[in-house]
Formats: C-alpha cells, structure tokens, sequence
C-alpha cells in the first residue's frame, strides 16, 4: 500500500512540474504534493559558490543544504531524475549585484556553464507533517502564502555573505505549539524545531500583519505565533553580497522534488 501511495506522490509531483515547466502552474507550492520534500533554491556562478556553500554550512537551521549541482548542470538526479533547474520552479527572481531586476518563469536566458545550484530544505515540508497530526495551519486554511519577516537575529557571515534571519510564522494555540516543536524537531533538514516563540518584539517584529515576503494570516486572542528558521534567509544575505548574478525562487514558489519527507526525518 506504501508503494502504490508513493507512486501517486511522485506522478503528482511530475504532472506539477511538467505544468510550471509549460507555464500553466505559476502559483505557491505551499500544502501542494503533501509528503514531498520541497525546497528553496539558489544559483550562482562558480566563483561564488565555494563562499555560499560556508554560509550554509554556518547556518544550517536557515540554510539546511539537501542538494548541490556541479558547474553547469542543470539537472538534481538527487532530488528527482527529470528535474530541470532551469524551468521546473514556478517564478524565479534574478538578481544583479544585489538587486531584484526580474521575475521569470524559467531561466534559461541567464544559464551558464558556471552556473552552481543549490536546493535547501523548505518548512513547506514539515507542514506536511503538521497535518498529519491534526495540526491546523492557517496560510494553508486560509489558501495563502506563508508570512515571512526580517529579523534582528544574526546569520553567521562567509565573506560577502551576511545579513539577518528570515523567519515563518504560523499561530497555534500554546498545546498545539508545543505538539509542533516536538514534530518538526525531528526535521532539521527542513528548518527543524522554531527558533523562537511569542513576543515577536524581541526578534525585531514590529506588526504581525506586515509581512517582508508572503501574506498576513489573523493570530486569535488564544494563540501565540511560532517561528521557524526560512530559506528566504540567503536573499538578505544575496542582497549584502551583491555576486553580478544570482537567481533564487520566488518566495512561497518552491521546487517541489521527488524526494519523500520522511527520508529527511530523524528518527
């Protein structure tokens, strides 16, 4: 029975990718293909790649690094054998020294035999496992982006990359926050256990429903917001580092892979 569940994963998640690759899919990939891994993605050129690999490897809960290409190959055999990095997302931002110049539906313009690529793990994921659980998670309820917000918590510097943590923000009630800490503790390939919790003022959040990145979901009276680590991170420090080229996915427009969610569990 697993096996046959599985098999309907993977076609699903082919069909989507074969939908966003002709342009018919350009949406969020949030609660979309449940038990696959999806990932936030970054492409750079090479001489940039080696200081970008420390910056992950220095910020593993922001940047939890499941996949790495070699110099000019397109293709992640790691994380599904037809994906293609340079059409398989549903929106990528471009980045010139440091600026966002264009949103596209694929790449292929801007590819190189230089380009590196880099797929991280993605909350998305663990959202799966969530609602497993029972858990309910209101951008998914509610049909929205994540919200996602700039913090005052410090990322690890590797040369020219450096900046601040981004974070997800999803409301529970005080038990249910604790049931998600427990689950998504076992996750730390998708951002793990939150990295903090209530009292968004302490980490630099003025205003729960102004989001940097995603969209605003209400917060009642009887929960509090719980904040995980996000793989919107890198485009602040992508930002500061200011490489002539790099090319990230669109916030809450991830790489949805072949890889299933429980492959990234701790046991």
């Amino acid at each position: 029975m697993a096996n046959n569940q599985n098999a309907e994963l993977l076609d699903k998640a082919r069909l989507l990718r074969h939908d966003i690759r002709d342009g018919s899919f350009t949406g969020y990939t949030s609660g979309l293909v449940p038990g696959l891994v999806q990932g936030n993605v970054v492409i750079l050129p090479k001489v940039w790649a080696e200081d970008f690999l420390l910056y992950c490897y220095l910020n593993p809960v922001s940047c939890p690094l499941i996949s790495m290409s070699k110099p000019g190959d397109a293709m992640v055999p790691a994380l599904g054998a037809d994906i293609d990095i340079r059409t398989d997302i549903p929106q990528y931002n471009v980045f010139k020294d440091g600026e966002l110049v264009e949103q596209v539906t694929d790449i292929e313009q801007y590819w190189s035999d230089d380009m590196v690529s880099f797929v991280l793990g993605c909350s998305f994921s663990f959202e799966e496992a969530l609602l497993r659980a029972g858990l309910s998670i209101r951008n998914i309820d509610l049909d929205r982006n994540v919200s996602m917000f700039e913090t005052n918590i410090a990322t690890a510097p590797s040369a020219k990359f450096f900046g601040n943590t981004v974070v997800t923000m999803r409301p529970f009630k005080p038990a249910d926050a604790i049931r998600a800490i427990q689950i998504t503790t076992r996750l730390p390939k998708a951002h793990g256990a939150p990295i903090h919790i209530g009292m968004p003022n302490k980490i630099g959040i003025e205003d729960l429903a102004k989001p940097e990145y995603g969209d605003s979901v209400p917060v009642n009276d009887d929960e509090i917001p719980v904040f995980w680590a996000c793989g919107v991170t890198p485009q602040v420090a992508i930002r500061n580092a200011k490489p002539p080229l790099c090319i990230t996915h669109v916030p809450g427009k991830m790489l949805v892979t072949d890889k299933l969610n429980d492959e990234l569990a701790v046991l």
